[in-house]
């Protein structure tokens, strides 16, 4: 009889805390605040700024600034037109560049907090190629992957219990699972894997914002073959959990019609634009 109730109450929990996907209408687990989430992210996120060496000014700064700011206004409109503005309420954007070229990564941590480092720059090589890093990681906070990841810790290892009790009863364990879902973790930046699924539905939501945002989508394919060669025999370690670079490419271009389509239906104002 218990069993048959915790079940229920289990079942209708899960029900309850799914979300659905702005753009490919996946249905996630999404058991923790995004308040939550946001407020461990954006210190984190300081705190990381803090300790690299974080640019201030010059043409790189320029460069991820422009895009960064192209793809806000885009994602801003599309949620606009499609009534879930309310979803982006919590995003407090910042677009920062770290000094460093022997690191071939970049990340967007929960509410919008993004790091390009310079390393990544020779890879792209254009500012399109730099629009598809972006929106690739703009677009895993954008689909809640890290508040998936923390859930599914959650349940995994703690139990299915509130946070407060997880924090209270565990609080080191829940910790290290909200600062994993959070973009920390021992090394800052470097966040355990997403999942396959979550990468293949980062490239889509991403080539989306990125058209809408102006940008070419064609460049993606060209972009992640270049990535993948960058390693030479040994890829960049932000790729070792991304979908096979022959598949996704193929899938990618496959999608560059659909992306386009996204671009035309909702259109950016020519204001929000700083391509030149």
């Amino acid at each position: 009889m218990w069993k048959k109730i915790s079940f229920s109450l289990f079942a209708a929990l899960l029900l309850f805390a799914c979300t659905k996907n702005a753009f490919t209408g996946r249905k996630s687990l999404n058991l923790i605040p995004t308040a939550t989430i946001n407020q461990l992210s954006f210190s984190e996120y300081k705190s990381f700024l803090s300790q690299n060496k974080t640019l201030s000014s010059g043409k790189d700064v320029d460069l991820v600034r422009r895009v960064g700011k192209d793809i806000k206004a885009a994602t801003e409109v599309y949620y606009k037109s499609i009534g879930k503005q309310a979803e982006l309420k919590d995003f407090a954007w910042e677009f920062n560049v770290v000094d460093d070229p022997n690191t071939v990564n970049a990340f967007c941590m929960p509410g919008g907090k993004v790091v390009v480092y310079t390393g990544i720059l020779k890879v792209t090589q254009n500012e399109d190629a730099l629009a598809v890093v972006m929106g690739h990681e703009i677009a895993h906070a954008l689909a809640n992957h890290g508040n998936e990841r923390m859930s599914q810790g959650l349940v995994a290892q703690l139990g299915l219990t509130s946070l407060d009790l997880a924090l209270s009863q565990k609080p080191a364990a829940t910790r290290s699972l909200l600062m994993t879902a959070a973009g920390a973790g021992a090394q800052l930046g470097v966040l355990l894997p997403f999942s396959r699924k979550h990468e293949s539905e980062a490239d889509e939501i991403g080539l989306y914002i990125m058209a809408m945002a102006g940008y070419n989508p064609s460049e993606a394919a060209p972009f992640w073959g270049r990535m993948t060669q960058s390693g030479g025999s040994r890829p960049p370690e932000f790729l070792s959990t991304h979908p096979d670079p022959a598949k996704r490419s193929d899938t990618l271009r496959k999608l560059v019609p659909r992306a386009k389509a996204y671009a035309k239906k909702y259109p950016v104002p020519m204001s929000s634009k700083h391509k030149g």
